[in-house]
């Protein structure tokens, strides 16, 4: 973890490379770190991305006594993903739902800042979400058609707990425990849940088949199908979504867009769309990209995808940019500079 107040001195390996004066493959190739002594990385053992502290490893290549760090837990230590879920007492592969709650999605920190950065959470807002984890007993269930119990944002998060207690727990008994509608909202929810950890494991394991994820789970025969067709539009919408944030750095990186990671959003049930927002003075307020009809303007900054709809939005400031669903990013710079390029419908509509 990074304990409070050492951000600052957070080490990516890339920032090892530069201080060793080596090129970065070089040292992952040769992974001095390994060698005997050198100060451990302060990432979890199981990230993706090692991160050390500058402090000791400059003390150590400069053969000095290393430091310690302090070993006191602290409301304002960073943990990232296996540490937060270990804090949880669940697998990291359900910490990807639990962070989608307001309070923690809001306090998410990037180490190092930027699009690549890896997430991070103070200990603090972990232990508050820890502590609003909802019990055996809440709630009688509602009827269909009437108004669930808790907000609509709390929701997915709440079901995650009792789908991590019990794989193969039923619409009925997520409905009775936390009060809301068997269907759409608890039966919507565990299907969503599934496909996600389906395809979380997929990723995790390529050439895994999803019905053999859906089994190692542990979820019921009877919730495969709907669970993997879930999970292969899940898996869908993770496939466009690097190449939304390339278009939306290359934004930024000409000055014309916000810096932010790209959030992916459900028209409906079959299609996903993400917005760029655009720096003032530009010439549409934000950028939406929808898996239908490729790039378009916006002239709203607070709602830019707007409501699902089943045509493509048209009207006064809106110009579908670009040849095709995916054009590069430098196409649609071009674009979106020259008010004579664009037209009023997509090329892809249908």
């Amino acid at each position: 973890m990074i304990r409070a107040g050492r951000l600052q001195y957070v080490q990516t390996m890339a920032d090892l490379a530069d201080t060793l004066g080596k090129k970065l493959v070089t040292v992952r190739n040769q992974k001095p770190y390994a060698a005997e002594g050198h100060p451990a990385p302060i990432s979890s053992p199981n990230a993706r991305a090692q991160l050390w502290d500058a402090e000791q490893t400059r003390a150590y290549y400069a053969g000095q006594p290393v430091p310690e760090l302090p070993r006191v837990d602290d409301e304002e230590d960073l943990l990232d993903r296996h540490e937060a879920a270990e804090l949880l007492g669940v697998a990291p592969v359900s910490w990807n739902t639990y962070k989608r709650d307001p309070n923690l999605a809001a306090g998410v920190v990037l180490v190092p800042a930027g699009p690549k950065g890896t997430e991070h959470w103070p200990r603090r807002l972990v232990l508050g979400y820890k502590n609003s984890r909802p019990g055996k007993a809440a709630g009688g269930g509602r009827p269909a058609g009437s108004g669930d119990m808790i907000p609509r944002d709390e929701i997915l998060p709440r079901i995650a707990e009792l789908l991590d207690a019990d794989p193969a727990v039923t619409v009925e008994s997520v409905a009775y425990t936390l009060g809301v509608a068997k269907f759409p909202t608890a039966q919507s929810g565990l299907v969503t849940l599934r496909g996600r950890r389906i395809a979380d494991l997929v990723e995790e394991q390529p050439g895994l088949d999803p019905k053999d994820a859906a089994i190692r789970l542990g979820y019921p025969t009877g919730t495969h199908r709907g669970a993997i067709a879930a999970a292969e539009r899940e898996l869908s919408v993770r496939s466009d979504k690097p190449y939304l944030q390339r278009t939306a750095d290359f934004l930024a990186a000409a000055g014309i867009a916000q810096q932010a990671l790209v959030e992916m959003r459900r028209p409906d049930a079959e299609h996903v769309a993400a917005a760029v927002l655009l720096e003032a003075g530009q010439p549409a307020a934000a950028l939406v990209w929808d898996s239908r009809y490729g790039w378009r303007t916006s002239t709203s900054r607070r709602h830019p995808i707007g409501k699902a709809t089943t045509t493509p939005p048209e009207g006064e400031g809106i110009r579908y940019l670009g040849s095709g669903l995916r054009p590069e990013p430098e196409e649609l710079l071009e674009a979106l500079r020259d008010g004579r390029k664009g037209t009023k419908r997509p090329h892809t509509a249908p």
